[in-house]
């Protein structure tokens, strides 16, 4: 943990106005591994929340008039900083997530990809000039910046999900006030040291680190200032937003809660299947909003999937990021490791199988064993968000049933099949009621592609040439010309 103590990335204060802000009461930062505390971190009120959006809104006129090509500079001399500094801010998100330390670095650089990628994409935000519908007039059509984005992120990927928001926003000529999750801030302060080394002019990019998430989100949705919302975040909360974003009528974009379904179907790719389950499953100890939530095994290979499924899961080395060859670390919380605990517990009382793990870890830290259940499709941790390190199986018959299991839920961010029958493939895909889906591939996510959900996991996309329209106003001009 020495080596955070000596990057000048790790700061305490919050960043409004281009200025490093202390306050009066402080919040501490802890590692998930050991409990220790990291950082000490200045904790802000409504009052902090308000003179950020303060500052994006003087900040506004001089970024939207920028031309898209000067906004591109400055985002691409943020991306190389980050890259220049991957290994800092490794460190930091190691220390205050427990993510282990190359999965990390991943997240580093697949966060610094949405600021390339949006980097060129501010280059290319078109009009459009219609046929009108007489001689004597014209119609444009420009596409202008929404104005002052907020944004409140998640402390499961602290820093990519941080950059995924704000890279379009500012491509598009947006301002951005961002209040990160309070056991992760310090990946989010980070950000912005390097967005002011980047010549990021002062107020175009905030952040408000507090512990008084309520009081922060009313400031986000109650300030007629904010022109947009963007919430990555549990369903309940994000409802509650988007009404109160409602009364001053706000564009939100709103990634919620999952229960992703994995169909491995007779035909698959057994082996393949496996290790794309492994990686959905297990990446970050289970706590990501598209990895897999449900296994659904088809009855003929149903006995082998799990035999190499299990096998592979007991090779899986727990313990803190820092270790060389961990391949999970520890949860955020140890309210999270008991959530996953009373899980466990209810799936096996109503008839569920512990075929390993299904304990806690041993020691210090919030930790649980990588876990594989047998359960019935209506199984209690079926019907919920599990967010830990368990795996529940399903056995299912035929393609039809699949699809009932998949689809039986109020969720629908991310899905996987495997298969190798391409008339299935399709069949199966597009009766899928998810945002995304993976066929025969577990690594879904990257800038190029448009992530997000459908149902009650969310509104709008992120990454992508489709991830710049939410930010974006829609202006016709009608010029008469006679």
């Amino acid at each position: 943990m020495h080596k955070l103590l000596n990057t000048p990335l790790l700061r305490k204060e919050s960043y409004i106005g281009g200025e490093w802000w202390r306050g009066e009461s402080t919040l501490a930062v802890h590692c998930p591994a050991t409990g220790e505390t990291i950082e000490t971190v200045w904790d802000f009120d409504r009052e902090a929340a308000t003179a950020a959006v303060r500052s994006a809104e003087l900040a506004l006129p001089m970024w939207r008039d920028k031309t898209a090509k000067e906004r591109a500079h400055i985002l691409r001399t943020w991306h190389d900083e980050i890259i220049r500094h991957t290994e800092e801010l490794a460190l930091i998100l190691t220390a205050e997530q427990g993510k282990p330390l190359a999965e990390a670095r991943a997240e580093i650089l697949y966060g610094a990809s949405y600021i390339e990628w949006f980097a060129e994409e501010a280059k290319r935000i078109y009009g459009d000039v219609i046929a009108p519908p007489n001689n004597d007039r014209r119609v444009l059509v420009l596409k202008q910046p929404v104005g002052v984005v907020a944004a409140i992120t998640p402390w499961n990927f602290p820093s990519a999900m941080l950059a995924r928001k704000l890279a379009p926003a500012l491509a598009a000529g947006c301002t951005f006030v961002c209040k990160p999750a309070a056991e992760t801030p310090l990946s989010a302060l980070a950000l912005a040291v390097l967005a002011e080394k980047a010549g990021v002019p002062a107020g175009v990019f905030n952040v408000v680190v507090s512990s008084r998430a309520r009081e922060v989100g009313e400031v986000f949705t109650g300030d007629a200032a904010v022109r947009k919302l963007s919430f990555t975040g549990s369903t309940p909360v994000g409802k509650l937003l988007a009404a109160q974003c409602a009364q001053t009528v706000k564009k939100v974009s709103l990634e919620l809660g999952g229960n992703a379904p994995f169909i491995v179907f007779d035909d698959a790719d057994i082996d393949r299947a496996v290790a794309g389950a492994i990686a959905s499953k297990y990446r970050n100890a289970g706590q990501t909003c598209i990895c897999t939530n449900r296994i659904l095994v088809q009855d003929a290979v149903y006995d082998k999937f799990i035999e190499k499924y299990c096998a592979r899961v007991a090779e899986l080395k727990i313990g803190s990021g820092f270790e060389d060859g961990v391949d999970l670390g520890p949860m955020i919380t140890a309210d999270a490791v008991g959530k996953v605990a009373r899980l466990v517990g209810e799936a096996c009382a109503a008839g569920g199988r512990i075929l390993i793990g299904g304990k806690r870890g041993n020691g210090n830290g919030n930790f649980y064993l990588p876990t594989v259940l047998e359960v019935a499709a209506e199984s209690p941790i079926c019907r919920e968000e599990i967010f830990g390190p368990v795996s529940p199986v399903i056995r299912f018959v035929n393609d039809q049933e699949a699809v009932s299991i998949a689809n039986d839920t109020p969720y629908g961010l991310a899905a996987y099949m495997y298969s190798r029958d391409l008339g299935r493939i399709w069949r199966v895909a597009e009766q899928l009621e998810y945002g995304m889906v993976g066929i025969n591939e577990s690594g879904i996510s990257n800038e190029m592609a448009p992530f997000g959900g459908v149902k009650e996991s969310g509104i709008g996309r992120e990454g992508s040439k489709y991830g710049l329209d939410d930010y974006l106003e829609t202006k016709y001009l009608c010029m008469g010309i006679s």
